[in-house]
């Protein structure tokens, strides 16, 4: 897979894709990571990539041309083009494994007040991570960039995902590890048991109770028992 970013911040970006996971895959070729600095593609003396919106208002608006270039330049028929915007469709485990198989995304970091609003004919999706707004998209398209890379065949181990929170509807069940009591806090039994149908069984029924208080909205119209 590869992915590009394009970003007026990409000094944000270095530590993210060459540290701990991400880092590694990149490092074994597994994915290709590329950070592209918007105002490369600027025609303005100044580099200058924003401006102030038609019709008044604060702030100020990235302008079509520059990012409308960068994505001729990067853009193949395999590309995928997504927008970071609080405007766009959540973002949920469902998405980041329909995108894992995907060979090229493009993920444009939004800024400002936002785009001029011809940016979004490129756009193949928009997604948000959240329903909030960031001083900017680069944090979002690390959170993707992330959630997808992960899922990538090599880069982790396919059980360490398989079971996690959301992959069947359920928030992922508690897990201890040593010691067995800590501050009067004991593992529960069945865990030390070795009976492995026990241990499945209390971490399904433990999903289904954490779900149930943390997130209840994950269980409506579902048929769990």
């Amino acid at each position: 897979m590869k992915i590009d970013i394009l970003t007026i911040f990409p000094e944000m970006f270095k530590p993210f894709i060459s540290e701990s996971i991400v880092g590694r895959a990149v490092k074994e070729n597994l994915v290709e990571i590329n950070i592209h600095n918007i105002r490369d593609y600027s025609k303005d003396p100044h580099k200058k990539v924003d401006d102030y919106g038609y019709g008044g208002g604060k702030g100020m608006v990235l302008m079509p041309q520059p990012i409308f270039d960068a994505v001729d330049d990067l853009k193949t028929d395999d590309s995928i083009v997504i927008l970071m915007t609080p405007q766009g469709e959540k973002y949920s485990q469902k998405k980041a494994y329909d995108l894992k198989d995907k060979k090229h995304l493009i993920l444009i970091c939004g800024h400002y007040e936002g785009f001029d609003e011809r940016i979004r004919t490129l756009a193949d999706a928009e997604l948000s991570i959240g329903d909030y707004v960031l001083t900017g998209g680069e944090l979002a398209s690390m959170v993707i960039t992330d959630s997808i890379v992960r899922l990538i065949p090599g880069v982790i181990k396919e059980e360490s995902h398989l079971n996690e929170s959301f992959n069947d509807g359920l928030l992922d069940y508690p897990v201890y590890t040593k010691p067995v009591s800590f501050r009067g806090m004991d593992v529960p039994e069945v865990l030390l048991s070795g009976h492995h149908a026990n241990i499945d069984k209390y971490r399904y029924e433990e999903s289904l109770k954490r779900t149930k208080a943390r997130r209840p909205d994950l269980l409506e119209g579902e048929n769990y028992e």
